[in-house]
């Protein structure tokens, strides 16, 4: 009878396991699409893309809601959207390429590769190091005003800027994100390899990777088969278009375009050593530093709610973290309209590629979560709901806090100035120029990037709220910028200062004249001598083809730039103006020299 039993169990055991192995396994991915067609209802998102990579093969594709939500045009696999600062590993892998052909040392002075560029103070120019640059730790903070509002399409003038911005921290203290130092990455990649970033970037990454439909800029984006709108979420619930943002020169910073189907194979190859369909392209000892920390962005240490999310480092273009306790590599991406996500667990040999059209959008970082999860096999979390809980009692707290704040402004008081005086051109070396300018009842501040409207607040401080093209202005925004205007010892307004940057004192712009075009024939009446005293004499007269210029003994010569009908301004001194005076016939009589110890007359000499 024992004999029997022992059989029968070995025979039931054999059955069992037997039947466990005919059992399908478990698809983490069920019912992934109706979770995530509710992420894009809640959240309002005009639409998105998912691509999910494990191992070597892409198990998930999807586009979800519209590319064109006006014209209803769906989002699938191959629509292009911005991908923002996903950019930036990109850049850095140009860098990792010029290392393995011993064209480049990390470790090296900035300097060593770009001898004409220059940081804030010589210190930084000795000692900041190619590392250094790659993973932000240069001590400068963002300064990202300079190439948002002051854009440019000239990569050597955002160059020549950074000398000019203050750092905030020392070097190798503190991470501070900074886009201007993948720009610098793209630019070392430039003169060593002797192509432009864009070649490098086409050549040396899409081509293998066979990312055909990819691009580098809004006008190749506008051209392509399958583009992506920008939509911004207004007041809460309104879908609202808006324009793409053209990074121009900053492009090292940001400015691919792509699909979830092409930046899966990016991601593939990350997660294979490099490799894809079995050949190598990128260097796998480049990639191994890169997803390593190279500098601690802070603490993270797990908290009771999530313990085992927890470690917050940055390697080269890419941000790192325990999630779950499995090893995450992940970096964001935001640019007007557009928000993006870029993730893999290379331990885990998956990754994860999340890409809207919605401006500022927490989907990537919700979706990307909600897929994680199931593919980790971890206890799912809801992240939807944790984050509209978390956005709610932000709401709350803000609301709060907004009845808190009193403000500051001074009752029933004036500009200084009537509103003309306040125009003209405004410069700082570090940012840009700024035209101010006065129409009707209202000043305006034109950038490259746009237009505001200045509402005055008290005195010389004026509220800075955006112009938007056919939408007017927004005046609703509770903390809007200021913008302070200052007089020189003449009285006349010289210079603007705006918080601008976080940690440092107001970026101050100078007031530059703003010129009045003249023609050599008009300059003629100007020429002459005038006599200041018996023995000084302000001797004016033409260079060049229509340029007039001051000269008194013992002075040098001054170059004068006309701001209105017969005022100049003295080019390198601020503060001081020459007006002339003509008589009926239109003949000039006399000239004032006006500055601020006083204003001197002289008379035209026959």
């Amino acid at each position: 009878m024992k004999i029997f039993v022992t059989i029968l169990l070995a025979t039931l055991s054999f059955t069992v396991f037997g039947q466990k192995k005919n059992i399908p396994p478990v698809n983490p991915l069920a019912g992934i699409d109706t979770t995530l067609e509710r992420i894009l209802k809640e959240r309002k998102v005009a639409g998105f893309a998912v691509a999910i990579v494990e191992k070597n093969k892409i198990i998930y594709a999807k586009g979800f809601g519209y590319r064109d939500y006006e014209k209803k045009l769906p989002v699938t696999p191959n629509t292009l959207f911005a991908i923002g600062s996903c950019t930036k590993a990109f850049t850095s892998m140009l860098i990792g390429l010029l290392n393995k052909e011993a064209k480049l040392d990390y470790d090296k002075p900035v300097k060593d590769y770009l001898p004409d560029f220059k940081f804030f103070t010589t210190e930084m120019n000795n000692q900041i190091t190619v590392r250094d640059i790659m993973c932000h730790r240069t001590g400068l903070p963002r300064h990202d005003y300079s190439w948002y509002l002051f854009n440019t399409a000239s990569r050597d003038t955002l160059l020549q800027r950074i000398q000019y911005m203050e750092p905030t921290a020392p070097i190798r203290q503190t991470w501070q994100y900074n886009n201007f130092m993948f720009l610098l990455q793209g630019m070392i990649a430039e003169k060593i390899s002797r192509k432009s970033w864009e070649q490098n970037i086409k050549e040396k990454i899409f081509t293998p990777l066979g990312m055909t439909s990819s691009n580098l800029s809004i006008k190749e984006l506008e051209k392509s088969k399958e583009p992506s709108l920008g939509y911004d979420l207004y007041k809460d619930s309104i879908i609202k278009k808006t324009d793409y943002y053209n990074i121009n020169a900053m492009s090292p910073a940001g400015s691919i375009n792509s699909s979830v189907n092409e930046m899966a194979n990016w991601a593939m190859a990350w997660i294979n050593g490099g490799k894809l369909n079995g050949k190598e392209i990128f260097p796998a000892t480049y990639m191994k530093e890169a997803m390593s920390s190279q500098m601690i962005i802070g603490g993270a240490l797990p908290d009771k709610e999530k313990p085992d999310i927890h470690f917050s480092n940055y390697g080269f273009g890419w941000f790192l973290a325990s999630y779950r306790g499995h090893y995450r590599v992940e970096h964001g991406g935001n640019i007007d309209g557009f928000s993006a996500s870029t993730c893999f667990f290379p331990s885990d040999s998956i990754a994860i590629i999340v890409l809207t059209n919605q401006n500022g959008s927490a989907v990537p970082s919700i979706v990307r979560n909600t897929i994680a999860d199931r593919m980790l096999k971890e206890k799912p979390i809801d992240w939807l709901a944790d984050r509209n809980a978390a956005d709610a009692k932000a709401k709350i707290a803000a609301k709060e806090a907004e009845g808190k704040v009193e403000s500051n402004k001074k009752k029933v008081t004036h500009p200084s100035h009537k509103l003309n005086d306040y125009e003209g051109l405004f410069s700082h070396p570090g940012y840009g120029t700024m035209a101010i300018e006065a129409n009707k009842d209202s000043l305006f501040m034109l950038t490259p990037n746009g237009k505001a409207w200045l509402r005055h607040y008290h005195y010389d401080v004026f509220e800075i709220f955006g112009v938007r093209e056919n939408e007017g202005i927004d005046t609703t925004e509770k903390s809007s910028p200021k913008i302070l205007f200052a007089i020189n010892e003449a009285g006349d307004i010289n210079a603007t200062s705006i918080e601008l940057q976080p940690g440092l004192k107001p970026i101050e712009f100078v007031r530059k004249p703003k010129s009045k075009e003249m023609t050599k024939e008009e300059l003629k009446k100007y020429e002459g001598d005038f006599e200041l005293s018996p023995d000084a004499v302000a001797k004016f007269y033409i260079k060049g083809e229509k340029t007039l210029y001051a000269f008194i003994e013992g002075q040098p010569e001054y170059e004068l730039i006309a701001t209105d009908k017969n005022k100049f301004v003295l080019k390198t001194l601020s503060g001081y103006s020459v007006l002339f005076e003509e008589n009926e016939k239109g003949e000039i009589i006399s000239a004032s020299f006006i500055q601020p110890n006083g204003t001197f007359k002289a008379n035209k000499k026959k």
